[in-house]
């Protein structure tokens, strides 16, 4: 297994087992309702990598997302590593126009987030990227880049060090997919572009299957094992 995978596989297996909050000044005799507060919070959309999602960073426990949010829009969980190694503490957030997401925790204390993942298209990062995004517009934003090939653990996966986002690398993980029904329409297309290899972003095979990014892992925490 070469250095990239190997990368991509540790932060990925460790995460499955920078945005700075300055808060605004109130007046001293100003309280926040609960659901304003989940109101101000849900209307940051801003990913950055390594730092925070939304109002969410390297710090935010559970009891802060309460605060945050509200405890109806949580959920807690238990989900499995990749390849079905190990199982992890997890919240789900439920939030409407596409603001929804998963923390996954570094314990069942859920005081330290390893990543936020799951999230949905509202998401973006500064230079516009978010679930939905397609390749051709992520070829303008990151230029011409390398990715591993489809249906396998980490298929579809975007090799960061190989794009113009090179120091996102270890912070953020996207994996890109095809279109539901591609396989079937341009099978030749599909089956060249398969599998545990590394494939150019201009690979021509790519174009027909409607290549569009499908997840974005935001690691805040990386672990250190």
């Amino acid at each position: 297994m070469n250095s990239s995978i190997k990368g991509i596989a540790t932060a990925t297996l460790a995460l499955l087992i920078n945005y700075s909050v300055n808060p605004a000044f109130a007046l001293p005799q100003k309280i926040n309702h609960p659901s304003t507060v989940a109101t101000q919070a849900s209307k940051d959309i801003l990913i950055v990598p390594g730092e925070r999602v939304g109002p969410i960073t390297r710090t935010t426990t559970k009891q802060d997302l309460v605060k945050l949010f509200g405890a109806s829009r949580l959920v807690d969980k238990t989900i499995s590593g990749a390849e079905g190694i190990g199982s992890f503490a997890a919240t789900q957030l439920n939030l409407n126009q596409g603001r929804s997401l998963l923390v996954v925790w570094s314990d069942n204390t859920r005081t330290k987030p390893l990543d936020v993942r799951n999230l949905g298209s509202a998401w973006k990062t500064r230079e516009g990227i978010g679930v939905g995004t397609p390749l051709s517009e992520l070829r303008k934003k990151l230029g011409n880049f390398k990715l591993y090939g489809l249906e396998w653990d980490y298929g579809g996966t975007i090799l960061l060090d190989s794009s113009k986002l090179s120091s996102y690398q270890g912070k953020l993980i996207l994996r890109v997919d095809a279109a539901p029904n591609a396989s079937e329409k341009f099978p030749n297309d599909y089956q060249a572009v398969l599998g545990d290899s590394t494939f150019s972003s201009t690979n021509p095979h790519w174009k027909p299957l409607e290549i569009r990014l499908a997840e974005i892992i935001v690691v805040l925490n990386p672990s250190e094992q």
